[in-house]
């Protein structure tokens, strides 16, 4: 489905991804796991067609995509929920949720498309003519992942969608994955709570220093002696797993 192969990327001088190779199949839930600052964001932003990669590719049902802009992008079914939200805040829910259907693929179902999103989240129902900046963090995030949805991807990515959030927020935007996941979207996430991550992903590729050095499923990640030493702190958020569908 999604195809990176000896990706490389940066910013004027500073590079930031160094020959990245990795798949995300369809119906998975692959996370991309690594600390701050080894190339995660710019990975996603490649995709989505927001960073022009240096070098490599990046296939899309066989489509190289790295030519493409990313309205065009999303055309194809990605569609990616960015680190720190983006939304509008003087804006209402249901406006912000709109916006997300702007592609052609997208705007003939967009009612569907509303209540969809409504019944993932009931929250956002009831506050629809709110205005986001009105909204907790995690109401926010709940729009942020809503207005992606409301694209029909194929894909979804998401980047750093716990950040800043309650644990029990925290719980609900990731079981909120696993219904999306099951309802047949693709799903590659980038995500600062390992255990969480790891707890409902399929497979995992750990990004350091730009460089993929790590690859496996969910529960052999979890296992992984350098994972634990690195990244698995004392608070894990526990998730339905969707693993054993896959294996």
């Amino acid at each position: 489905m999604l195809e990176i192969d000896g990706l490389q990327a940066g910013y004027g001088d500073v590079r930031a991804l160094f020959g990245v190779t990795l798949s995300v199949g369809a119906g998975e839930i692959v996370a991309l796991l690594g600390p701050n600052g080894a190339g995660k964001s710019t990975l996603l932003n490649c995709v989505a067609g927001l960073v022009r990669p240096r070098s490599g590719a990046i296939r899309w049902d066989g489509q190289d995509l790295r030519t493409l802009g990313a309205h065009l992008i999303v055309e194809r079914g990605v569609a990616l929920v960015p680190e720190g939200r983006r939304l509008f805040g003087g804006m209402t829910v249901q406006e912000n949720l709109e916006l997300g259907a702007f592609a052609s693929r997208a705007w003939g179902g967009r009612r569907a498309g509303l209540e969809r999103v409504y019944t993932l989240f009931p929250v956002l129902a009831e506050r629809r003519r709110t205005a986001v900046q009105a909204l907790s963090g995690g109401q926010q995030q709940m729009v942020a992942v809503g207005r992606a949805l409301m694209a029909s991807p194929r894909l979804l990515m998401l980047d750093e969608p716990s950040l800043g959030l309650a644990p029990r927020l925290v719980a609900a935007i990731l079981e909120a994955l696993v219904a999306i996941n099951r309802a047949g979207v693709t799903v590659f996430l980038v995500e600062q709570n390992v255990p969480a991550a790891l707890s409902l992903a399929h497979r995992g590729y750990l990004l350091e220093g730009g460089r993929i050095v790590g690859e496996g499923s969910g529960a052999s990640l979890m296992a992984d002696e350098h994972v634990r030493r690195a990244y698995l702190g004392p608070l894990a958020v526990r998730t339905p797993s969707p693993q054993g569908e896959h294996q």
